[in-house]
């Protein structure tokens, strides 16, 4: 199960962080600056993957990608496999560079409720939902035509035959009722 998805700069700076247990806030923010310290002290040339059983408690794992001036960092346990959680920071961000053409922090920042979408198409309650990048973008296209539809309630109804519900269709729907 994925524990929590966060996105920070080199200085700290959370961009994204989102947790797939209950924590709060100050338990969170103490778990984002333990994440930073220690990679922020990593050097370049080493694993991508760290025993986070000292930030996170036991069955912890920690695998990280950084782009530029983002981290990426995917916190599991040991029912994930590392590399397919390294792929998954992979399609994330290749998913991110196709709606923002080359992502950047900014983008993360001005754009933060799209990239909750994506991130929700990928993964849902801690688990790993979608993994195709076409399929995610297809996905966020149609929430993304919802959205700017003056027609919210029909075009959400159109879709709900359709065996994939996103987060927010479902969520439109019961406040529509």
């Amino acid at each position: 199960m994925i524990k929590a998805v966060m996105v920070m700069n080199t200085q700290g700076k959370s961009r994204l962080a989102k947790f797939y247990e209950y924590l709060s806030v100050e338990k969170q923010q103490e778990l984002i600056r333990g994440v930073f310290s220690v990679l922020c002290s990593r050097a370049e040339n080493v694993s991508n993957f760290i025993d986070a059983e000292s930030i996170f408690g036991l069955d912890s794992r920690l695998v990280y990608k950084h782009f530029a001036t983002l981290y990426f960092v995917f916190v599991f346990d040991s029912s994930e496999n590392e590399l397919a959680v390294l792929d998954l920071i992979q399609v994330f961000v290749e998913t991110l560079d196709k709606c923002f053409q080359n992502v950047c922090e900014l983008d993360i920042v001005f754009n933060y409720s799209k990239i909750h979408t994506i991130l929700d198409e990928m993964v849902f309650g801690g688990q790993v939902v979608e993994t195709s990048s076409s399929e995610i973008m297809k996905a966020v296209e149609e929430i993304s035509k919802c959205f700017l539809s003056p027609f919210l309630l029909s075009c959400v109804k159109m879709h709900v035959d359709d065996v994939r519900f996103s987060t927010f269709a479902l969520f439109l729907i019961r406040i529509n009722r």
